[in-house]
């Protein structure tokens, strides 16, 4: 880190303590040279994540997007908001984690669907109607079944 008073290139940490709520890390340095202090921050770098939508088009990705998607699925039924914000946050984390920088919306729906699954199953089959389009009652019907017969 160059020193903001002399320009030279070394210091040393003093003192480090996390800034923002632990999204910065806040650096007391000192001159190796001159001996005078500045501060520096440390943010982590976040690289866009990038969705392809059915049409080919791309956004980034939009988190409240996600939630929103599942608060739909839920409407009157009871699922705690705590619980779809964890589920939005796992997923995000489990996007970010990958060496992935593109991602179909057809596997986040597939990451929602696992999740949503395990947390309410009518929220489910709501939200794999929208997502898988069903075309007709059977199609619905065949999902109820593969449900049912993955309870028993």
């Amino acid at each position: 880190m160059k020193c903001p008073f002399c320009g030279f290139s070394e210091s040393k940490v003093v003192d480090s303590r996390p800034a923002e709520e632990g999204a910065t890390i806040r650096r007391r340095r000192e001159c190796l040279s001159c001996q005078k202090r500045f501060t520096t921050y440390e943010i982590m770098e976040r690289l866009p994540l990038i969705v392809v939508k059915k049409d080919g088009s791309r956004q980034t990705f939009d988190k409240q997007n996600l939630l929103n998607g599942m608060l739909r699925a839920c409407a009157n039924r009871p699922v705690p908001l705590v619980d779809l914000e964890a589920v939005t946050d796992e997923i995000e984390l489990e996007l970010q984690n990958s060496l992935e920088r593109e991602v179909k919306t057809s596997d986040i729906g597939e990451m929602v669907m696992k999740r949503l699954k395990d947390l309410d199953e009518v929220s489910y089959v709501r939200f794999a109607s929208v997502y898988r389009q069903f075309k007709d009652i059977n199609t619905f019907m065949d999902e109820l079944n593969k449900l049912l017969h993955e309870g028993s």
